[in-house]
């Protein structure tokens, strides 16, 4: 059925920028999550306690929310071609500073801002939306979401072997610089390889930098709502290191990043404000407008989505060896099958949402993941384990088709704002996963699935009377005035 529509052996034209693409951002995931199969060798060669383990993986996930919002506006005015070879580049030399760290501090800070890596996601999203046309978007933005997702779970899988090929303490420090080669060639090779949109079309910018354009005074406060929940997510993170939780942090650092948190969003508000002042006193023209509450319900639902399978998978192999008392080993193959449906889910939701409607797909999708999240919350020790791991795998083929379907609407909002689109909803996946696994610090399991679930129906109810299937043609307006008009469905 795919290649009814998309050649996906072929190497030129749109395919060849695809399948560059979604590379690229498999190289991105496989060098960001570089460190997570290699944490046992790395606290072995450098002494680390488990708390400091724990500082790791944090920070390995908290400058990722802010970089995909940058990554966003970066990408609508510099172009993908440009930004991706930037990203990758720049991830290798800290793969290498990774490697070569000798204190705590220098893998901490390296971590830290190798969570830049993981907004690569949002530079493919514009790409690919510059080169099919709206009935197949959907399609090659699941293929290049669900091909390229899969960067982390190879990183799992080849990285330990590198570290068995090479032996020895630092053998973890040759698996992580070879991550970083190839992050670098690539970047080369990407830069040399594509351009941002096919011969003789346009890419659109967007007018102001800064913030994202909106086009009434209602979306205006809208916008200034919807930054609260990636602000708070990052205080959570804080809150998670400070002296109530990990205490890796004093009371007055805790409360220093909270000040810093807090005049960032007042400065980012006043950036919105500055940009989109022109609200208050004068109308956009009717070509000009879209609808901001259509970003915010993008956001939602992929908090709901692809939060939900960051914060499952997180927790999924503990909670096969305490329900089922299966091996270790055992319970990471089990949970590991809810990211391997994003090779095929992820695009099949794209597809979906391609053959019968935007709104539609995402429906049925939303609902039939609240299902299957609350049938998992009744799973317990007397369930037979083949009945738990299918209903598990189920679940995680409707929510990672969701992650599909909300990407199939991304580049369908304003093209030239597609990667601010992109890089919010992104950062609203990341959020998810802080927030649902805060529920989980204080819940069990089983009422962790059924917030989560709870979580999804809201989501549900809101796309289903709120959200506008789009339709007809969105307008970008060329430097000399000229209208152009861009299919949407």
């Amino acid at each position: 059925m795919l290649e009814a529509k998309l050649n996906l052996i072929s190497l030129k034209g749109k395919m060849k920028i695809l399948h560059m693409s979604w590379i690229a951002f498999f190289l991105s995931f496989y060098v960001w999550f570089n460190h997570a199969p290699l944490l046992a060798s790395i606290r072995e060669s450098m002494g680390l306690s488990d708390q400091e383990v724990k500082v790791i993986l944090i920070l390995n996930v908290a400058l990722t929310i802010p970089a995909r919002v940058i990554i966003g506006m970066l990408v609508d005015k510099y172009g993908p071609r440009r930004m991706y070879s930037a990203l990758l580049f720049i991830s290798s030399f800290l793969c290498f500073s990774f490697a070569m760290a000798d204190t705590f501090e220098q893998l901490a800070i390296t971590r830290f801002l190798l969570g830049f890596a993981g907004a690569g996601f949002v530079i493919g999203i514009r790409m690919v939306s510059e080169w099919f046309p709206a009935k197949e978007v959907g399609l090659a933005e699941g293929i290049y979401g669900g091909w390229g997702n899969f960067g982390s779970a190879t990183a799992s899988m080849t990285l330990p072997l590198i570290v068995l090929f090479f032996g020895g303490e630092n053998a973890w420090r040759y698996a992580v610089g070879m991550t970083g080669i190839l992050s670098l060639v690539f970047s080369v090779i990407y830069f040399f390889s594509v351009t941002d949109t096919p011969k003789g079309s346009t890419y659109f910018k967007p007018k102001k930098n800064g913030a994202m354009e909106i086009t009434s005074p209602g979306d205006f406060f809208l916008y200034l709502l919807v930054n609260i929940p990636m602000c708070a997510a990052l205080a959570v993170l804080a809150w998670k290191l400070g002296p109530a939780n990990l205490g890796l942090l004093s009371a007055t650092a805790t409360t220093i990043i909270y000040l810093i948190l807090t005049g960032i969003y007042a400065f980012q508000s006043l950036r919105i404000y500055q940009i989109n002042k022109h609200v208050f006193s004068e109308s956009v023209p009717k070509i000009e407008q879209y609808k901001f509450k259509q970003v915010a319900i993008i956001n939602l639902s992929y908090l709901v989505t692809f939060g939900s399978e960051l914060a499952v998978v997180s927790m999924l192999p503990l909670f096969f060896l305490d329900t089922f008392g299966v091996s270790l080993t055992t319970a990471g193959l089990l949970a590991g099958s809810f990211s391997f449906t994003n090779l095929f889910a992820r695009p099949m939701g794209g597809y979906l949402s391609d053959r019968i409607g935007r709104k539609r797909s995402l429906v049925l999708l939303l609902a039939g993941l609240s299902v299957g999240y609350f049938l998992m919350g009744r799973i317990n020790a007397s369930w037979p384990l083949g009945l738990a791991v299918l209903l598990t795998f189920s679940c995680a083929t409707l929510v990672t088709s969701g992650n599909g379907a909300v990407f199939a609407m991304v580049p369908l909002i304003k093209r030239r704002l597609t990667g601010q689109v992109a890089g919010m909803a992104g950062a609203y996946g990341n959020v998810g996963a802080v927030s649902f696994l805060t529920v989980l610090s204080f819940v069990s399991p089983q009422t962790f699935f059924v917030v989560i679930a709870a979580a999804a129906v809201l989501t549900l109810l809101i796309v289903l009377f709120f959200f506008e299937e789009p339709a007809g043609h969105m307008a970008e307006v060329l430097p000399d005035g000229t209208v152009q008009m861009i299919e949407v469905s």
